[in-house]
Formats: structure tokens, C-alpha cells, sequence
């Protein structure tokens, strides 16, 4: 009888250890606030988007594009959070490499990036992709095969599209400033490049600069628009491959009473440039979908962690806003995106 009774009493103690067992599955349940016999909740993907700068209204644009799809895959049960970061101007391109390898050590689930520069990024994503981390490219291409899709606009086909507008509207004559943005920016070199292949097919269309760089900021564009134009003071036109180098053209412009005799076709869409155009002082706004670029920017990537297939390259719109097609309703869409709908 002795014996019998320590050896129920051995058992109760076991089970009674068992059932105070940290590593349970009732305490694991407790821990981590799941109920009996419901599966738990799907991590959240954890997205670094990285633009080339984060104060022009075309980066804004983009963040509020990649907000709209975050609520939508979060909504449809892949939750995921947005982490937006990057550097202050278009122009620190070590602030963005050093964004991509902090997000790379992070173990971030994947990155939507605009790099600044087509080489000087190439190794920052070989990083990103040796880490098995996905990298989708938008805005501005990437000199390597290495991100899983990119999502831009066509700028050769934009600039070309710029450039053709200018020839029409200077009836096909007359001097003309190209002023470029920054060295290394894949995306307004093509641009640039779109616009000179414009401009032969108007021989009669002089081209008395095209080496000139307005820089990364309005400030810096401001300078170098006033500086060329001191230089040619009898030109009759000017494109410009940015929202930056179009606003300080248009500045520029403006401070020498010369916006309503100079014409001038720019790219990219903000307020002022739209008053600009409004107001008869650039004859042409070259204009994307940033917002439709980061909303597809996310989207394409969550596809690529799930394992899904996505297209090597997708192509957003590019369109020619003028004063004749400035108030039809899709190109009001266009130059209103809904902001304030989707950041705070």
C-alpha cells in the first residue's frame, strides 16, 4: 500500500509539472494571445520604400502611391507595414546607400528603391538580393539585372514627347537651351536624350547649350538657370527634365520678365508649375503617375515574396499636359493625386 500510494503521488506531481511547463502549448497560446484552435495572425512584410528624396511633391506622390497599397494587401490578409526613408536631397547618394544597407542588416522583407545613381547603387542591391531580399526598382533604372522587376515611366518616350511639344510651339525655329539635372540620374538622362532625338526633326531649331547640369534642389537649379541665361540672352526656348530644374527654370524666367517670351516645356507636375502653366509661363508640362508608380512599386513587390511571377519591366503613363487639354477631367486626375487621403 505504501508503495502504491508514492507512486500515484509521483504521477500527480508529473502531471502537475507538465501542466506548469513554460514551453506548452496552452502557456506558448497564453503567450502570444492565441486562442485553442485558431491559427495565429500572418506576420506583417516589413517594406523599406527608399525614394531619391523625400521634398519635391513627386516623392510625396509616390509615398502616398505605396500607402494606398499597403491598406489594400493589409485589408486582403497580407498585412504589411511601409518603412519610407530617404535622403533630404536628390543629390546624397552615400545617405542612400547607406539606407539600403541598414534596411539589408535590418532583415527588412523587401525594398522598393529609386536610386539616384544607375552604378553607384548596383552593389547596395547586390547586398539586398545576397540577403535573399527582394528589390523592386521605380522612377529611375538600375545598370544591372539584378532587381526583381522595375516600374517606371518610358523618359526616353517622355522627353521626345517634351521636346516635340517645344519645337511646335516655337514654329519650328529658334535657339534653344537644353538644361540637364545631375550626372548619374538614369532616368533624366533619358529624358534628355528623348528631348535631343525631338529635336531633329526641326532643322531649323538651333540647340546653343546642352552641357549644362541645374543640380539636385530648386536653389541650386535657380542659380544655374540665371547664370545661362545671362550667358544666352537671345535664345527662344528651354526644356527642362525635372520638377526641380523647371521650377527654378520658371523662377528664373520670371525674375527677367522674359516667361511670357521665352517658351518653355518642362517635366513633372507641382503647384507652382501648375499656376506656371496656367498662367500662360511654360508652355508644356511633361507629366507621370508617381502615385500610380509607388502603389504599383509595392504591389509588384509583395507578388515577388509570395513567390509569384511579375513582368521583368512595367511601363507608367507619361502625358503631355498643355494649356488647350489642362482642365479635362483626366488630366485633372492627374495633377491632383489624393494626398491627404493617405498621409498625415
Amino acid at each position: 500500500m505504501h508503495v502504491r500510494s508514492l507512486i500515484a503521488a509521483l504521477a500527480v506531481l508529473v502531471l502537475a509539472s507538465c501542466g506548469d511547463d513554460a514551453s506548452s502549448p496552452a502557456k506558448i497560446g497564453a503567450k502570444i494571445g492565441a486562442k485553442p484552435g485558431v491559427p495565429p495572425a500572418p506576420t506583417a512584410l516589413r517594406i523599406a520604400v527608399i525614394p531619391k528624396g523625400t521634398t519635391h511633391e513627386f516623392w510625396k506622390s509616390i509615398h502616398a502611391g505605396a500607402v494606398k497599397a499597403q491598406r489594400e494587401l493589409t485589408a486582403a490578409g497580407t498585412p504589411v507595414e511601409i518603412i519610407w526613408k530617404g535622403p533630404l536631397k536628390e543629390d546624397d547618394r552615400t545617405s542612400q546607400i547607406d539606407t539600403v544597407q541598414t534596411f539589408v542588416g535590418q532583415g527588412i522583407s523587401g525594398i522598393v528603391l529609386a536610386p539616384l545613381d544607375r552604378t553607384a547603387l548596383i552593389a547596395p542591391v547586390q547586398l539586398a538580393v545576397t540577403a535573399k531580399i527582394p528589390v523592386v526598382i521605380i522612377d529611375s533604372g538600375l545598370g544591372s539585372e539584378l532587381p526583381a522587376s522595375t516600374v517606371a515611366t518610358d523618359n526616353r518616350a517622355g522627353g521626345k514627347l517634351g521636346g516635340k511639344r517645344l519645337g511646335e510651339v516655337l514654329g519650328g525655329k529658334g535657339k534653344v537651351i537644353l538644361v540637364r539635372y545631375q550626372e548619374g540620374s538614369a532616368s533624366t538622362a533619358d529624358r534628355e536624350a528623348g528631348f535631343l532625338d525631338a529635336m531633329k526633326e526641326f532643322p531649323e531649331i538651333v540647340l546653343v547649350s546642352t552641357d549644362q547640369y541645374a543640380g539636385a534642389t530648386r536653389e541650386t537649379a535657380l542659380t544655374a538657370c540665371q547664370n545661362l541665361l545671362n550667358r544666352f540672352a537671345d535664345i527662344q526656348g528651354v526644356f527642362t527634365p525635372n520638377e526641380s530644374s523647371t521650377a527654378g527654370m520658371a523662377l528664373a524666367l520670371q525674375e527677367r520678365n522674359l516667361a511670357k517670351t521665352i517658351k518653355h516645356v518642362g517635366f513633372d507636375a507641382s503647384l507652382p508649375l501648375i499656376e506656371a502653366l496656367d498662367q500662360g509661363r511654360i508652355q508644356g508640362l511633361v507629366v507621370q503617375d508617381p502615385f500610380q508608380m509607388g502603389y504599383l512599386g509595392v504591389k509588384t513587390l509583395a507578388t515577388v515574396i509570395a513567390g509569384g511571377a511579375v513582368p521583368k519591366q512595367t511601363d507608367t503613363p507619361v502625358q503631355l499636359v498643355t494649356p488647350e487639354n489642362r482642365n479635362q477631367p483626366a488630366i485633372k486626375d492627374l495633377l491632383n493625386p489624393p494626398l491627404a487621403q493617405y498621409l498625415p
